[in-house]
């Protein structure tokens, strides 16, 4: 049986069909995690954005 913890709160769960919530423990820490990512709490870091009018393919 794999056991994995919680993304939220990091309580150790089950990785089971039994477990509708998996990979979080719980319906609470489903929902926190939905509303971090409504707020846009998550980011994926990126390059800053270049002249779109420039080709980046020519030296």
């Amino acid at each position: 049986m794999t056991v994995v913890a919680c993304p939220t709160c990091a309580k150790k769960v089950e990785w089971i069909d039994a477990n509708k919530f998996r990979p979080f423990c719980s319906e609470r820490c489903k929902q926190i995690d939905l509303g971090a990512w409504a707020e846009e709490k998550y980011t994926i870091p990126a390059a800053a954005p270049t002249d779109p009018l420039e080709d980046p393919l020519e030296p």
